[in-house]
């Protein structure tokens, strides 16, 4: 019995945490989207995207706090955007970057 109370608490304060996410830098991840996505995206207004890619200030706006959302499209994205095989720090950077840009 003391061992299933143990077990029924230990995966209780599991569920009941949220998820963490590191802390990213909005600059590395805005050098990051000019390198990797501005062929696609228009990523700060300063370089010239394609018309079929939304741009990051329009990602920003409709997925403005979804960090778990964008986390799970860059580690694995879907075509036609190609996996750049990011780090966990490189996909926290830009997440910041799209969070610098989202109207508050």
């Amino acid at each position: 019995m003391r061992i299933g109370s143990v077990l029924a608490m230990i995966l209780l304060s599991g569920s009941l945490s949220a998820p963490a996410f590191a802390a990213g830098d909005a600059q590395v991840g805005q050098r990051l989207a000019q390198q990797w996505c501005s062929g696609c995206h228009v990523v700060d207004g300063s370089r010239q995207g394609s018309d079929t890619a939304p741009s990051f200030s329009s990602i920003a706006r409709r997925r403005a706090g979804d960090r778990t959302w964008l986390r799970a499209w860059l580690l694995a994205p879907h075509p036609p955007m190609p996996n750049f095989n990011l780090s966990r720090q490189q996909i926290d950077d830009v997440i910041a970057y799209l969070d610098s840009l989202s109207p508050r």
